[in-house]
Order: structure tokens, then sequence, then C-alpha cells
């Protein structure tokens, strides 16, 4: 698998390809980082990341393009930068239908290091063993694009496995027919949560009583003779 990881800033994305498999030496294809001018307009700086991501693209044509996820930070204004760099990236993959996954910081650092809490320091010196590099990559941004695409190597197979456990699982609860004990749905007064025996209103209720009462009479002989008798 070849994967484009990208750690999205205003100012500096840093720009990492990895390729290989989860349990195999992996190598590193190419790392750098995007600039663009603080003092240029909004506009501009995102159209130079558009434009310099697409070179990346063409030069190495990835399966998957990583992109860190962004994650709030007290300064708003760093994570609104952030987080349009990142829809700069996304967009250039998704133009072209490559897929495009997200990684937080922390899952990152701890696949690389076993620790969420890990420094830029730790990241670098991991990224330096595993690609068998001379040294870390400068600047850190470079380094930690490096390292989201180790993270997304190692990590997509357990991924892959587990979506498509939930997908047989989905599949299967949907297909499945009723058992022997499964109920009807409900019909007519049921369904619309009313009873079965609509209510007798209120207006109903002396003509019920007299109905009782005829009935008692004539299957009781005495006690009509009975009623005859103080009648007359």
């Amino acid at each position: 698998m070849r994967v484009l990881a990208v750690d999205p800033g205003l100012t500096r994305c840093g720009v990492g390809v990895v390729e290989g498999v989860a349990g195999r030496p992996l190598t590193m294809l190419g790392v750098g980082v995007v600039r663009t001018p603080p003092d240029a307009e909004l506009g501009l700086r995102l159209v130079t990341i558009e434009r310099d991501i697409e070179i990346w693209l063409d030069e190495h044509r990835p399966e998957r393009v990583a992109v860190e996820r962004v994650f709030s930070q007290h300064n708003v204004r760093t994570v609104m930068g952030t987080a349009q760099a990142s829809a700069v990236v996304m967009l250039c993959a998704s133009r072209r239908g490559i897929p495009v996954v997200l990684h937080t910081p922390s899952e990152v650092k701890a696949a690389v290091t076993g620790s969420g809490r890990a420094d830029k320091a730790q990241v670098g010196a991991m990224v330096t063993r595993l690609l068998r590099l001379d040294a870390p990559p400068k600047p850190a941004d470079a380094a930690d694009a490096l390292a989201l695409a180790i993270c997304h190597i190692w990590r997509a197979p357990a991924q892959n496995r587990l979506q498509q456990a939930v997908a047989r699982h989905t599949s299967s609860r949907r297909d499945a027919p009723a058992g022997p004990g499964a109920s009807a749905p409900p019909t007519g007064l049921r369904s619309a949560g009313l009873p079965d025996t609509p209510s007798r209103s209120a207006d109903s209720a002396p003509q019920d009583a007299s109905v009782r009462a005829a009935s008692a009479r004539t299957a009781d002989p005495t006690a009509r003779h009975t009623s005859k008798g103080r009648t007359a």
C-alpha cells in the first residue's frame, strides 16, 4: 500500500509518502513541506496548497491519502487555518477518487511510539528507526507526516477486518427470517396504538344496564312472579 500523508497547516503542511504492508519493513518514497507566506491573502495561500498537493499526487500516485484529524485547541485562529488546509487536501484527493482517511494525533503517536503522549522528538526518532533513515526529517511537520503514513499502513488491516465484520453482522440481521416465536406485526386498531375493543361511551351505559336487567328477569321466572306480586 502506498500512502501519502499530510500534517495540515496553513503556513506549513508536512507531506510524506510511505509504501509497504503491516508486518514488513516500510519504505519512504518522499518527504517535504508545502509552505505559504503568512502575509499573503488567505485565498492565495489555499490555492498554493492545492497546487503543491496536486504535484505530490501526480508524482507518487498514492492508493490512500491520510490526513491528521483537526482537534480543538485554545487558539481558534490556528484551528481554522488547519481545518482549511485539511479541506484543500481532502478535496484534491477526493477529486481523483483516492480514499481519504483521518487519524488523530494520539492515534499516530500511539501507533509509532507506543504512547499517545509522546513528544515530537520521540516521534521523529521512531520514524527514523522504522524507515531506516540517517537522521530525523526536518522540520517536525515532515516527520509527523511520515508517522501518519506509518500509522495508517499498520492500522489499515485491523480497520478493514472490523468494517467487514460490521457489514456481515448488519447484513445477517437484515436478511434473517422471523423465528417461530416472532409475533406478527400489529394491524388495525393495534397498529395505531388503540385497544381492539372500542370503549363504550357514557350515553350507552343506561341502555346496557336495562338490557342486563331484562335478561335476568327472563332467565329467572321466580323473580318475575315476585315482581308482579309486589306490584299488585
